[in-house]
């Protein structure tokens, strides 16, 4: 039997699924393993299961040992792995993509609701008590009927997140580093364009681009200004994407109406000035969690751990 470490609380029909074949040493406190208990824990191991919150680094990699196999993330986004650290000393790095496509686009197109109704401000007003009164005028939002979604990033979940806009009555324009199948982007009457043509035209731009230095404050402020300042940004992709000190500043001054985010930065943080700003919701990284969501993404994980210790290839290995 080989060690597996589970670096985090993950549901227990991954963890029985391990089990069953191997030696488990999972993490069960409510609180993230602290940077120390990692490195210890990792020593021997021939499997890490990891979560987003750990960094898998040539640090982690030395402390687990040469015998270490496999690395498997349990997230569609590995920026938390350095995978060029691990194809160099042979480990299998994995992912858990697919799983998480539907519920993150619920999320993504919940935002875009919450955003553009306005609903967080009603309920906020509610909460708090305050007076309020129906009128013409009160609360006023924008619809989504007649309206373009720019996606950018058009996998997996950037389509679904169209296929819900596309029910809603929007136009729909992508960018993405290639054509999606013609089929589909028959389907949503999809067009590919520049990220530059995207920001000038949508009415609400989505964010689904994989996180990476290419990535990195793809949306910064040449970027929001270049957006219509009746527009909305919604991000469930990875938080460095969008340089959040301009964000505020946009939404502040006017420059976009309004945002919608489930990731952040510096997460667990938030920007101080987005805290106090009404035209922005703001909800923690929620996109994948549903039981079903995180139930599948855990037992993919195990699977792919499975697999790489059993000498086959993993289901869905990360491929650069």
């Amino acid at each position: 039997m080989s060690r597996v470490v589970v670096t985090g609380r993950i549901p227990e029909a991954a963890l029985d699924r391990l089990r069953a074949e191997h030696d488990v040493d999972a993490w069960t406190g409510t609180e993230s393993i602290s940077r120390e208990e990692l490195l210890a824990r990792v020593a021997g191991a021939e499997a890490i299961v990891s979560l987003l919150t750990e960094r898998i680094d040539d640090e982690l990699l030395d402390a687990a040992g040469p015998q270490l196999k496999v690395v498997s993330n349990v997230a569609v986004g590995y920026d938390n792995i350095d995978v060029p650290a691990c194809t160099g000393r042979g480990i299998t790095a994995t992912n858990t993509p697919g799983v998480l496509t539907e519920a993150t686009a619920d999320i993504a197109f919940g935002l875009i609701l919450m955003a553009t109704r306005r609903l967080g401000e009603g309920e906020r007003l509610i909460r708090a008590g305050q007076s309020w009164k129906w009128g013409m005028f009160f609360l006023l939002g924008s619809s989504l009927q007649g309206k373009t979604l720019g996606v950018v990033g058009m996998g997996g979940i950037g389509q679904a997140t169209a296929r819900r806009a596309k029910a809603f009555g929007m136009e729909i324009v992508y960018q993405s580093r290639s054509e999606i199948d013609p089929a589909i982007a028959a389907e949503l009457g999809a067009r590919r364009v520049e990220l530059d043509e995207l920001l000038a035209v949508s009415d609400v731009v989505s964010l689904h681009c994989p996180y990476g230095p290419a990535t990195h404050h793809l949306i910064g402020p040449e970027e929001l200004a270049a957006m219509k300042d009746t527009a909305y940004l919604v991000n469930t992709a990875r938080g460095p994407i969008i340089d959040e000190a301009a964000l505020a500043t946009a939404l502040r001054t006017g420059v976009i109406a309004g945002a919608g985010l489930d990731v952040f930065e510096k997460e667990p943080q938030v920007y101080p000035e987005l805290l106090e700003l009404e035209n922005v919701v703001l909800v923690p990284h929620l996109g994948s969690a549903t039981v079903e969501t995180r139930t599948a993404m855990a037992v993919l994980a195990a699977e792919n751990t499975l697999a790489v210790l059993r000498g086959e290839q993993p289901p869905t290995p990360i491929v650069k």
